[in-house]
């Protein structure tokens, strides 16, 4: 076969067969757009190398056979993507639950309190010794002024010249949690 009758043969195989071996590959790639494709792939497939086969071939069988690899690559192309698309979304939803989980875990109290309570330390740390005692004695023992002044032997105007000193540097050195505190206590 050569020429007019390559032609014919091919438009009847054609008209014959495309829309059977359409129905077949969705069949398999469940998808009608790539079964056309596929199915017009198979027959230009065929019609590049109609002069090669073997002049007893079953064509359509051949025009198949193509179809039927054709929608094995596409279904195996597809289930290597689906596995690691499925990958992909089961490291998002391990990410997301430990992040879940983490934030359910997370205590803000705890957290700014901890951060808190080493900023106070340090702070009082740093004041003088007299300061540190007065406010001590004030905040920790819960004396009065009168009580605190007596026990170190200065005014009460000293005690509270203290008290203000070593509240000014806490406050300063707690500005940044001052919102945080004030939320706490007003809850």
């Amino acid at each position: 076969m050569t020429g007019i009758s390559d032609v014919r043969f091919f438009n009847d195989l054609f008209a014959n067969y495309r829309l059977r071996f359409v129905r077949f590959a969705n069949t398999y790639v469940r998808d009608l757009v790539v079964a056309e494709d596929i199915t017009m792939e198979a027959f230009m497939v065929y019609w590049e190398n109609r002069e090669n086969l073997p002049p007893d071939s079953n064509i359509p069988a051949y025009v198949l056979t193509i179809i039927k690899n054709r929608c094995l690559n596409h279904i195996q192309h597809n289930e290597v993507r689906y596995k690691a698309y499925n990958n992909i979304q089961s490291n998002v939803v391990w990410e997301t639950q430990m992040r879940i989980m983490t934030l359910e875990a997370c205590n803000p109290e705890q957290l700014f309190s901890f951060e808190v309570e080493k900023i106070v330390n340090d702070t009082l740390s740093t004041l003088p010794e007299r300061t540190f005692e007065v406010f001590r004695l004030s905040r920790y023992e819960n004396r009065s002024h009168k009580e605190i002044a007596a026990e170190l032997n200065i005014t009460t105007k000293g005690v509270e010249f203290h008290i203000t000193k070593a509240l000014s540097l806490l406050r300063e050195r707690l500005k940044d949690y001052m919102t945080f505190i004030m939320t706490l206590l007003s809850a």
